[in-house]
């Protein structure tokens, strides 16, 4: 009679509701704030993908009646775009697109954690320098950029016709030679390679300040997160700023140089200006649209392995401070 009743009562004890640790919570958080962005991607752009990937496998014929009819011919379209008439000048852009992004990135992500170090120091006007530096990344967008990229009044000061300013020299679109920067460097022995970089560097620093914002705010983001206890720490034992940096600084915000990294490749590549999408949307009426689909999926294809080889040597240098 005891067994039985000892029985009912576990049958009828409620189950104790396991309580979800914070990772998990957090974790399912992320995954509502992300949900819109899934939905849309499975709602609109998974059927323009797959829809581009199979014209990239077809070859597509218009019919009389204003419709079209796809024949199925394998990579036959990839082939034509690596090897066919417009193959040799499409492997050249691809080279020298790939060469302008070794050139930018590593000159972005420089240029935006040496103005997050400044803009983060205590002084006056902190909050309208960043806003400053900034404000390029909201002139970029829209109507902006499409005047941006329209260039008037570049194109107009670069035309021999332009405006004579007595120097002699019409070329108005560098702002340094490499015969300046040897000048420079002449008692340091540097080489003309690294000559050259930097003065292609200096040229393009208009360029490389316009989409530094985002970044600048991501290593501000960083750096802010950085508890003062680990500076005042450093302080105590004596340590100056060059070994703080490089100690404590730079490993701290390791996440954030990754981060900035991926998204500056993927800017780099696509943006208006790229080089690469330049060529592929001028040859569309040249060759096909299925041809220049077949090219936008192989530069697609680079951009990725770009990105893990990128993402895969930068993480194991990433340091990730544990909370626990």
């Amino acid at each position: 009679m005891t067994n039985e009743i000892k029985l009912e009562t576990k049958a009828k004890a409620p189950k104790r509701r396991k309580i979800a640790s914070l990772d998990k919570r957090k974790a399912r958080v992320g995954w509502i704030f992300v949900l819109p962005f899934i939905i849309g991607f499975i709602l609109v752009y998974l059927p323009i993908l797959t829809d581009s990937i199979w014209l990239s496998l077809n070859e597509m014929t218009i019919v009389k009646n204003g419709g079209y009819t796809l024949e199925f011919v394998g990579f036959k379209n990839y082939g034509e775009a690596l090897f066919g008439t417009y193959g040799t000048t499409y492997i050249q852009t691809l080279i020298t697109g790939i060469g302008s992004l070794v050139l930018e990135v590593p000159a972005i992500l420089l240029f935006s954690l040496f103005m997050a170090i400044l803009l983060n120091q205590k002084m006056v006007g902190r909050a309208a320098f960043r806003a400053i530096f900034f404000l390029p990344v909201v002139l970029a967008t829209g109507i902006m950029e499409t005047i941006e990229n329209q260039n008037i009044l570049g194109a107009y000061m670069g035309e021999t016709s332009g405006i004579d300013d007595g120097s002699g020299s019409s070329a108005a679109d560098s702002i340094v030679s490499a015969m300046d920067i040897e000048t420079l460097f002449a008692s340091m022995k540097v080489g003309t390679k690294l000559v050259g970089y930097v003065v292609d560097i200096v040229n393009q620093i208009y360029g490389i300040v316009n989409r530094s914002g985002v970044q600048m705010l991501i290593f501000l983001a960083g750096l802010q997160s950085i508890s003062p206890a680990i500076y005042e720490a450093c302080k105590i034992d004596g340590a100056t700023g060059w070994e703080t940096f490089w100690k404590v600084t730079f490993p701290m915000i390791s996440p954030m140089i990754l981060v900035n990294a991926v998204y500056t490749i993927i800017d780099s590549f696509t943006t208006e200006s790229n080089t690469v999408m330049s060529y592929i949307t001028s040859i569309t009426n040249k060759v096909g649209d299925e041809v220049s689909t077949a090219m936008s999926w192989i530069y697609f294809l680079i951009v990725i392995l770009i990105l893990l080889i990128v993402a895969g040597v930068m993480s194991m240098f990433v340091f990730y401070q544990r909370k626990d």
